[in-house]
């Protein structure tokens, strides 16, 4: 089973750009987008028709904000049940949340928020973190397995961005932040690329600006949380930091079924 994540930053944009022939190529079984910006009502008919051609399912969780957030799941593979967002209008007016329940786990396609440059928002992402976690053992409490995908929109240590020195009071590589990260991992979850590649530099995200994906000066935001119990279950994970069409690059985990 491949499961594939992807901050597209407009789905709209992204399909203009052409990433529908590359996903065909990859052929997922499960597509999992965020900062889809858009309602399915908005998309254009070649490209709703796409998604409902390939994809027996399609569920999308758009902001009520136009133009903003969201996430969209697709998939042909049977499933239990479909949940969007955590049960919260605070956190679910924008989006950012798809939870779909299979036999073996729990998956959530994610759009974790980000603090914004003024920090504005990170007592708001921060909230997000603590909420969203709160679920999670919940879930781990009744003995079930859990997938998380998405954009975490942080970069949890110094080999997951290019400048770490010159970012740190910059949202996305806060002390706080981090400790974030720490938790997930502290409460059952692994970071999957992390642990099977300790070493190894990617990333997932570059700004649009200064010429920074040119020369990669990045930030790995996306990522594959899973439970502990599921990491016998992992064949791989793929970072596809060649493939264009958004600022960040579509990733790509692979379980043994």
């Amino acid at each position: 089973m491949r499961i594939l994540s992807w901050n597209v930053n407009g789905v709209r944009a992204a399909l203009k750009k052409g990433i529908w022939d590359w996903l065909l190529q990859a052929s997922p079984d499960v597509i999992c987008l965020q900062e889809i910006k858009a309602k399915p009502e908005q998309m254009a008919e070649e490209h709703l028709n796409g998604f409902q051609q390939e994809y027996r399912y399609g569920f999308w969780n758009p902001s009520k904000r136009p133009g903003y957030s969201g996430v969209g799941t697709f998939l042909n593979k049977g499933f239990e049940a479909v949940e969007f967002g955590i049960g919260d209008d605070y956190f679910d007016e924008e989006g950012r949340v798809i939870k779909i329940r299979f036999p073996e786990f729990v998956l959530f396609n994610v759009y974790f928020p980000n603090g914004g440059r003024d920090l504005t928002r990170l007592n708001f992402k921060l909230e997000f973190y603590e909420r969203f976690l709160e679920i999670c053992d919940q879930i781990h409490g009744a003995g079930e397995k859990i997938i998380i995908c998405g954009d975490f929109n942080t970069a949890h240590r110094e080999i997951d961005l290019r400048n770490p020195k010159q970012n740190q009071t910059t949202s996305g590589f806060l002390p706080e932040e981090r400790a974030w990260i720490a938790r997930y991992l502290e409460h059952g979850f692994v970071d999957v690329y992390r642990d099977l590649y300790p070493d190894r530099v990617q990333y997932t995200w570059w700004t649009y600006r200064f010429s920074a994906r040119k020369r990669n000066i990045g930030w790995r935001l996306d990522y594959f949380m899973v439970s502990e119990a599921l990491m016998s279950k992992i064949e791989d994970m793929v970072i596809h930091d060649e493939v264009e069409g958004s600022d960040h690059c579509p990733v790509v985990l692979v379980l043994n079924e």
